[in-house]
């Protein structure tokens, strides 16, 4: 009996330990893969396809709240479901399976956007959905709302209505919209324990981000934590008091233990006084990092979709120096998190301090330290290092009039220089890994205490030697994309800490045609409107104005009418959105997005938030069984492969041509 508590015990405090809001001496990097209306940059397929790029640099990708918001675009702060229907602005729930999935394949964790302190309602106040998940049906309540909601103006409805709300009373900021759910409530702790399970364990996230946290007690995260046995999440509270959002951390413990990191948003208003001012006298911090014990649990950044400039005009934007911000927040501890738009814009940059980070080996809990100068060598920077790792400085401004001793300079950007310790006793590349159109020019750092280091470097992928192509430090040499491009510090004859960059070249992408079918026999429409459009191209109908082109060409599939329509797929960004309606615009659809390649849909009699749903349907069956043996050499035709995508007509293998499948093959 005592073997078998004493185990117990042990499983609890190893399952305690690892559940302690962000990892000790983490190194991951975070990315923000989305910015306000990033409808088109944060799509799953889209994000998906740079999983690769991704996984050389972050460890962490937070992607919007990712179930239906009940119909529109949303950026998914107007939560509606939390179990089913998972076709959102940002694509389907297939496809987000997809990217998870994919981003866990290549070691990135994927981070969920939680929204619990409130809730939106279907037709009224207080009708929130009933979902079903592991055969349990979840739904929130009446009772499950704040007594005080929206400034009383909800328990004045619920009492002209004869329904009860909760007897207790918002234990955050009210916040008026939607519905502020009391989390003292057992039927909303029950079921949010289970959305989490769902998030985890059924979609596949990693760890979660709180939304909007200043509107519940701590302690609930704490509970929502340890219970789930999170061991990534980090809590919007947006506040700019350090001791604020420390005191939030050290509300959410559960005996005794941390659950939860916070946003540093202490640090994000000294990044932005300084960059936008270029008050470099200002750099030092005081913020969430700065406190004892606290740089575990701070996610710094510099930007987000709150604080970005909007189309509206509102927002509190950086402005100026934005690489040298991301400098700030990914030479400094704690977990940096960077910003989609800052990403886009300034690739080069943000993925060279990367790497500069990973050489120094910073952690969430390193050692950082702010220099400062007088005199004539005035400047302001920041020296990060832990005791078995070398140390990094970054000056910002005009920087050092001289080099520090024993650093030797690997970035020089606008008012930002980074140098890196000779104690990291490896080659430093000037061209990070990415795509690169022809010749490119690449200069070769020695980082070594070695006046006398060389660099051996091999284009061809494989591992350089001794024997191989030989420079001195600060050589500059040319490459060709698309190459791999590897380089070794040289030294007492001996190669090591080879470094490993690849360059690929843009793909050329032959543009081709989709049709999109239309049935509507459910729905008994006479008329029926194609509204079509691509976020980057704008409208694809030939009547740029709503409800589109009215669309009268049917064929007929398996004894169905189709309407159908053709569209120009021109790049690899390409895709194509519809709306499908009748009469002069309503009813309507939802919306269907992200085709790509030619598909089959059928309007369904039934609605949600007014509007008609759509099924998309296999590929009929009037595509004929494949066809073997039958080869058409007449490239000038047009042949799809089975994604849709148009192929040449030398292509091997199964095509579709005039709407039959035939098996092309070498005779």
């Amino acid at each position: 009996m005592k073997k078998i508590t004493l185990l117990l015990t042990l499983l609890a405090i190893a399952l305690q330990s690892f559940a302690q809001g962000w990892p000790s001496n983490y190194k991951g990097v975070m990315l923000q893969g989305f910015y306000w209306d990033s409808f088109s940059d944060s799509k799953w397929v889209k994000l998906e396809k740079q999983a690769d790029e991704f996984a050389e640099f972050f460890n962490l990708i937070w992607i919007p709240q990712s179930a239906s918001c009940g119909g529109g675009q949303s950026m998914g702060y107007d939560d509606l479901y939390w179990f089913t229907n998972y076709n959102s602005s940002f694509g389907t729930e297939a496809e987000l399976r997809s990217m998870i999935n994919t981003f866990k394949s290549k070691g990135i964790g994927t981070i969920a956007d939680v929204v619990i302190n409130h809730k939106k309602t279907l037709t009224n106040w207080v009708d929130f959905p009933a979902e079903t998940y592991k055969g349990t049906t979840y739904q929130l309540l009446p009772t499950d709302i704040c007594a005080n909601d929206d400034g009383g103006e909800t328990l004045k409805w619920a009492k002209a209505n004869g329904i009860s709300l909760s007897s207790n009373n918002d234990t955050g900021e009210d916040w008026g919209g939607m519905r502020d759910l009391d989390h003292n409530s057992e039927n909303l702790q029950k079921n949010v324990h289970a959305y989490l399970d769902f998030l985890l364990n059924d979609l596949g996230y990693t760890g979660v981000r709180y939304d909007m946290t200043k509107g519940y007690a701590p302690k609930f995260t704490g509970l929502y934590n340890s219970t789930a046995n999170i061991q990534y999440s980090v809590g919007e509270y947006w506040d700019g008091n350090a001791n604020t959002l420390k005191n939030w951390i050290e509300g959410t413990k559960v005996d005794g233990v941390v659950q939860s990191a916070t946003f540093d948003f202490c640090t994000r208003y000294v990044a932005r006084d300084v960059f936008n001012n270029n008050a470099w006298n200002k750099i030092y911090s005081d913020g969430l990092v700065k406190q004892s014990g606290m740089a575990r649990y701070a996610v710094a950044f510099c930007e987000n979709h709150d604080t970005q400039l909007r189309a509206d005009g509102s927002g509190d934007p950086l402005k100026n120096n934005i690489a040298a911000a991301n400098a700030y927040i990914l030479l400094m501890n704690g977990t940096p998190c960077v910003f989609l738009k800052h990403w886009t814009d300034y690739k080069k940059e943000i993925k060279q301090l990367i790497y500069a980070r990973q050489m120094a080996g910073i952690t969430n809990e390193s050692k950082c330290l702010t220099l400062t100068g007088t005199g004539t060598t005035k400047y302001s920077a920041m020296k990060t290092y832990n005791t078995s790792n070398c140390a990094v400085v970054v000056a910002f401004g005009n920087g050092f009039a001289d080099v520090p001793y024993g650093f030797i300079q690997i970035i020089d950007g606008n008012n930002y220089q980074v140098y890196m310790e000779d104690k990291a006793e490896s080659p430093w590349i000037s061209l990070p890994s990415g795509l690169y159109e022809g010749e490119q020019k690449v200069r070769l750092t020695a980082i070594s205490a070695d006046a006398n280091a060389k660099l051996v470097y091999t284009t061809d992928g494989t591992t350089p030697t001794a024997s191989s192509k030989q420079v001195a430090s600060g050589t500059e040499i040319t490459i060709t994309s698309p190459c791999t491009l590897m380089v070794g510090l040289l030294t007492g004859g001996t190669v090591k800490n080879i470094q490993t960059r690849t360059y690929t070249a843009p793909e050329p992408f032959d543009p081709y045609e989709i049709n999109v079918y239309v049935n509507v026999d459910k729905v008994n429409w006479t008329k029926v409107n194609f509204w079509a459009w691509d976020d980057n191209r704008g409208a694809l109908t030939k009547n740029p104005n709503w409800p589109g082109d009215i669309v009268t060409q049917t064929t007929t599939i398996d004894g169905k009418t189709f309407y159908y329509q053709t569209y120009k797929i021109t790049s690899a960004d390409d895709c194509a959105n519809f709306v499908w309606s009748t009469g002069t615009g309503s009813p309507q659809t939802v919306d269907v997005k992200n085709i790509t390649e030619t598909s089959y849909f059928e309007i369904s009699d039934q609605k949600e938030g007014g509007k008609y749903l759509v099924t998309k349907l296999d590929a009929p069956s009037a595509i004929k069984a494949v066809e073997a043996g039958q080869e058409n050499t007449t490239k000038s035709q047009q042949y799809y492969n089975l994604a849709g995508q148009r192929v040449s007509g030398d292509y091997q293998g199964i095509v579709i041509k005039d709407g039959k499948k035939i098996l092309q093959q070498k005779q």
